[in-house]
């Protein structure tokens, strides 16, 4: 009531005002049940399931559970499954008023679902609020986040962190287009190169499910192809996900979708894209209003409507596995997908890896690959240093350019750019001793010199420089570089060619695409760009240093960075041809010069299979300080096949090192235990894992332990 109303209405007396005073006081003292923001003491609960059950914000194992709270009647409407909420948390049983507990720490969860009764007969705290009425998490996304907790021994909150983005309230209230109507069927196009190309397209479009493991054939096809797939699942009214490994192929296959469907058929979901849009492409999916998606790595649980297809582009790409616990890989990922959704399931690359071959022989995935003629048209010629080399230049093997190499380039600048792919980056990444060969080493910690600068001299590890630097071998003062990186080996190419541009792609500038007149083109792998038309020709360097990593993955990683690299350049019929220098006799460069590189992963994965390795095996690793993983060990409960190797010493990190996610801190020393099962006890062993830490971290005692499922770096 406003204050002209109170003048108005008063009687001679004044005794209006008066009985408005004596109304507010008796409400002010009424005690009436109130909702609060913080703290629900006494207010009235929903008449309908008034319990809610909620997945909270705690990543630690021993409380991965749900935990049940009552529904304040004004939360209510809003209080739906699938819902972020806020919770108090840890309060105890001893903050207790009139039945309801109360206390606790505020924390962010989901709401799960609603329920009559709890199973929980003590009382029950009360819902804090409603972040917002949007219902972010689904029911199949919910299951799908705990069958991959579950399959990499981690907590349901942590996928959920991965699989839900952080809420963006501008994009959250703008809403989302209406869906478009379905596309026509698209035409096979370069889909014909394969024999089971068209029938691929067509099951799709009819609602089948096929599963495959595709070779895809070099050149730019690729991103079109994918795109052909995703318009015959659209077609079948139903939904597709696209998974690659880095923005520069997600806008590939972005910009073929875009030519093929037209805009608006598809989100794109990359990092770049920055936080409100991202938020607002993925709201669109998650309403409905998008059923494709072409994504980067946390796109893999992307909540597309009634999936119809999930595809991996390069699946052996490091950057498909994830860095955050429980790190899933998107592979592993995508095949659950496949199977809780019974939808269609494609994983394609230029090369093969050992995980993929071994879809294949187990059958659960069909081949999709195209006939040896079709290859070896496409494929460019592949050559090495061999014997007729080694006639005519006897210093050929030992040289980083012998005269093979040259010879191509020269005649690859006639008619197009030149690929050089170096395995490092800088100038001279890792210094010898000119007399001696032995590394050059910093006086101060020990750590290997480098010279990122042509001009400096410093040590990789502590950064500290190195002016007067002396072997302690031999005493000799002058060094030569051991491994080369890409600047310097872009500086002796542009004094070999000084009228040729020299143009450089690594890590702290990639280039997207290059120009096709004449260049040389110096990247370190995964950073090639594309080149109009394709590349005369490419040289390989330094594949040494590729093959001599202590990994057991060393070869076939080694195989799939040259194949992706050699995919750029144009087929033998265009006269495209490709250079390696390393040891012509090793497996990998064979494949790359017959351009097998399923039958080189089917060989590997022969050979894992004999010493019981992955990924014919279940391996998980244990990483901490020695008594920390000895006590691990002791208290897991492992499957009676288990098999345990190690622990082995870890190299102890020095300063100013780079550190990933879960190395060990400076100067700790830390050892690493790999627990081995045979198929089929893949989940007794995650389970027992789990179980064990869950255990360690409800004690609360002892230095921490990682555990990774399936580690994608084993020695």
């Amino acid at each position: 009531m406003s204050s002209e109303n109170e003048r108005q209405g008063g009687g001679p007396e004044g005794g209006a005002p008066e009985q408005l005073a004596l109304i507010r006081e008796t409400v002010r003292k009424a005690k009436v049940p109130k909702a609060k923001p913080r703290t629900w003491r006494g207010a009235a609960l929903a008449k309908e399931l008034p319990v809610a059950r909620v997945v909270v914000n705690k990543g630690v194992l021993h409380l991965d559970q749900f935990f049940d709270y009552a529904v304040p009647e004004e939360l209510d409407a809003d209080a739906q499954p699938g819902v972020r909420v806020r919770v108090r948390f840890g309060a105890g049983a001893r903050h207790v008023r009139d039945g309801r507990r109360e206390g606790g720490g505020l924390i962010d969860g989901f709401l799960v679902e609603r329920r009559a009764e709890s199973d929980y007969s003590g009382p029950l705290a009360a819902l804090a609020g409603v972040v917002s009425p949007e219902r972010v998490l689904s029911a199949e996304m919910l299951s799908l986040a705990r069958a991959v907790a579950d399959r990499y021994a981690g907590s349901l909150a942590d996928v959920l962190q991965l699989a839900v983005p952080p809420r963006n309230a501008r994009a959250e209230a703008k809403p989302s287009p209406e869906p478009p109507p379905r596309p026509a069927p698209p035409e096979p196009g370069t889909w014909a190169r394969y024999p089971q190309g068209p029938a691929f397209l067509q099951a799709l479009g009819t609602g089948g499910a096929p599963r495959a493991v595709w070779t895809a054939l070099p050149g730019p096809h690729w991103c079109e192809e994918i795109a052909r797939a995703v318009a015959a699942t659209l077609a079948s009214g139903r939904g597709a996900l696209v998974v690659v490994p880095d923005g520069r192929s997600a806008d590939r296959v972005d910009a073929a979708l875009t030519a093929l469907l037209g805009e608006g058929r598809h989100a794109l979901l990359t990092a770049d894209s920055g936080p409100e849009r991202r938020y607002r492409q993925w709201l669109a999916v998650r309403r409905g209003a998008v059923r494709a998606v072409v994504g980067t790595r946390a796109a893999m649980f992307a909540p597309v409507e009634n999936l119809g297809l999930v595809v991996v582009w390069e699946d052996g790409d490091s950057s498909h596995s994830d860095d955050n616990a429980p790190f899933p890989h998107v592979r592993e990922v995508l095949e659950l997908r496949a199977a809780h959704d019974t939808c269609g399931f494609l994983l394609g690359s230029t090369s093969c890896t050992v995980e993929a071959a071994q879809l294949v022989e187990s059958g659960w995935a069909a081949p999709l690959v195209a006939d040896r003629t079709v290859v070896r048209a496409a494929a460019p010629l592949v050559r090495t240093v061999g014997d007729g080399e080694l006639a005519r230049d006897e210093a050929a093997r030992a040289a980083r350019l012998p005269s093979l190499a040259w010879q191509a380039v020269r005649e690859g600048l006639k008619t197009g750019p030149v690929l050089v792919q170096v395995p490092r980056r800088g100038y001279a990444p890792r210094l010898a001793c000119a007399r001696c060969r032995a590394p050059a080493r910093c006086g101060r910690c020990a750590g290997p010199l480098e010279a990122p600068d042509e001009r400096e001299l410093s040590c990789a590890w502590c950064g500290t420089p190195e002016a007067d630097w002396h072997c302690a071998e031999c005493g000799a003062n002058r060094l030569r570089a051991q491994i080369v990186g890409a600047r310097r080996t872009a500086e002796e190419l542009g004094r070999a060619f000084p009228a040729v541009p020299v143009r450089t792609s690594g890590r702290d500038h990639v280039l997207d695409s290059v120009p096709g007149q004449p260049a040389l083109v110096v990247s370190t792998p995964g950073a090639e760009p594309v080149a109009e038309g394709g590349y005369a020709a490419a040289l390989l360097l330094d594949g040494w240093a590729m093959l001599s990593r202590p990994d057991i993955r060393a070869g076939e990683e080694a195989l799939r960075r040259w194949i992706s690299a050699s995919s750029l350049v144009r087929g033998q019929d265009a006269g495209g041809t490709v250079v390696v220098v390393a040891e012509p006799t090793l497996r990998p460069v064979q494949a790359l010069v017959r351009w097998d590189p399923v039958g080189h992963a089917l060989r590997e994965l022969a050979e894992r299979a004999e010493l019981n390795f992955p990924p014919v095996s279940r391996m998980a690793e244990a990483i901490g300080r020695p008594e920390a993983v000895e006590a691990f060990l002791k208290a897991a409960q492992l499957p009676p096949e288990a098999q345990v190797l190690g622990p082995v010493p870890l190299p102890v990190p020095g300063p100013g090192r780079p550190r990933r996610p879960g190395d060990p801190p400076v100067g700790e020393h830390w050892e690493r235990a790999l627990v081995r099962v045979p198929p089929g006890s893949g989940a007794a062993l995650a389970a027992a894992l789990k179980a064990a830490q869950a255990s360690r971290l409800a004690r609360g005692g002892g230095d921490p332990v990682r555990i990774r499922i399936d580690p994608p770096d084993i020695g």
